[in-house]
């Protein structure tokens, strides 16, 4: 494949450099460069603070959602060139990652789902950082089974009134709005009884808690629901369609994530060019050599699978399940490397403090957080699940519960 880039390409990243050249938060750079994975070093500065101006900065010169049309705060950029900004953008991109749930997930479902005048009142404030988003799906009781949610609905007039608990929900505590998906009927079928909204995070009758995570952070929530009223008019598709909605906000979550997840590789290549393995360079160790070379091999196929993707984008596809291969392998591969680093460390492994750490304790906070890349945006389980039979096309998972309705399933009690 040729990767060069046409004379138009060349043109676009010119001007992408010359604007992040006069633009971007330079005074950030020491510390976005020493960020911990899980973790957005700005030093002094706050994050969110910080994020939210690189947005509107971005936003105010026709630089933020690249692909979105211009009537939503973007730029009807093609995929290509919303790739080439990513590569432009570099550390700078650590800042956005308070807005990939919403500008990666939940509005690519409004632009599908939600009344068009609505789209045109939220997502520009989307685009330009002003208003974060959540994505309300993972319940306690359900685990990986989503349409297994018990979170209630019911209609009482021209309002919903919501009752039930979300968990598991990044960045509730900095939302503005959420999309929610919702139980609306139990008496059919588990998925054909969904209903998706749009709700304002400071509605009466939100509560959210902050969980706390092994690496110290708390990106992950709790959120509660008593008697919460939604109207109408903020249902995101018909009722009883939640599930297909939430299909398509679960395909670009994993087309989103996918893509951007850090596999660890570059740290770990790094390291070991300046690292002292048994008083040689460590890249003279054949097992470490071997490590290297079979990291680099998945790099590349990572690399390779996502041109696929915008590729298929490009030519007006939509996002498929093949998205689940790159979380899959990103995922795991980040948990191994991580995992080889801190043996190759040795005692020292089990420092955490950046300061006085080998690597800068990169690789040890790559493993506190690494679990929950293989739980967030679907389980390993679920990919494999995805990958055999929608890719692959081998015979579906039994399912017990198939086609039974919600309220005969003996663990489905409301």
């Amino acid at each position: 494949m040729d990767f060069t880039d046409t004379p138009a390409e060349a043109a676009f990243r010119e001007q992408a450099r010359d604007f992040i050249a006069a633009n971007a938060p330079h005074y950030l750079a020491e510390h976005l460069a020493k960020s911990g994975f899980g973790h957005t070093n700005t030093g002094e500065h706050d994050a969110l603070s910080e994020a939210k101006k690189w947005q509107r900065t971005k936003a105010q010169a026709g630089w933020a959602c690249l692909q979105w049309p211009t009537e939503f705060g973007g730029r009807g950029a093609s995929p290509i060139e919303n790739v080439i900004w990513s590569q432009e953008e570099g550390l700078y991109s650590r800042l956005t990652g308070t807005f990939i749930i919403g500008q990666g997930m939940c509005a690519p479902t409004l632009m599908a789902f939600a009344d068009p005048s609505h789209n045109t009142r939220l997502l520009p404030k989307l685009a330009s950082g002003e208003e974060v988003w959540c994505q309300l799906f993972s319940e306690p009781h359900g685990g990986s089974d989503l349409a297994g949610l018990r979170t209630k609905a019911e209609k009482d007039g021209d309002e919903w009134l919501v009752n039930g608990q979300k968990i598991w929900t990044s960045g509730a505590q900095h939302s503005d709005y959420g999309l929610l998906i919702t139980r609306t009927d139990a008496t059919v079928a588990k998925h054909k009884g969904l209903t998706m909204f749009f709700l304002d995070m400071k509605s009466p009758g939100v509560r959210i808690v902050p969980i706390k995570q092994a690496n110290g952070n708390s990106e992950f929530n709790e959120v509660y629901f008593e008697n919460v009223r939604i109207p109408d008019d903020q249902r995101v598709g018909g009722v009883g369609e939640g599930w297909r909605v939430a299909i398509t906000t679960l395909m670009n979550e994993r087309m989103a994530i996918g893509g951007s997840i850090a596999t660890g590789f570059p740290e770990i290549l790094e390291w070991a060019q300046s690292a002292q393995l048994n008083g040689r360079p460590a890249l003279e160790d054949p097992n470490v050599k071997s490590k290297l070379a079979d990291w680099y091999v998945k790099a590349a196929g990572l690399k390779n699978n996502a041109s696929r993707q915008i590729t298929t984008l490009s030519k007006g596809g939509l996002p498929g399940p093949e998205n689940s291969m790159g979380k899959l392998v990103a995922g795991n591969m980040m948990q191994d490397i991580a995992k080889f680093a801190l043996d190759l460390q040795g005692l020292s492994g089990v420092l955490v403090d950046p300061s006085v750490a080998e690597g800068a304790a990169r690789f040890q906070a790559m493993l506190l957080r690494s679990p929950a890349v293989r739980i967030e945006g679907g389980t390993d389980q679920i990919l494999r699940n995805i990958i055999g039979e929608r890719v692959l096309g081998l015979p579906e998972d039994m399912r017990a519960d198939k086609g039974i309705a919600f309220s005969d399933i003996p663990t489905s009690a409301l």
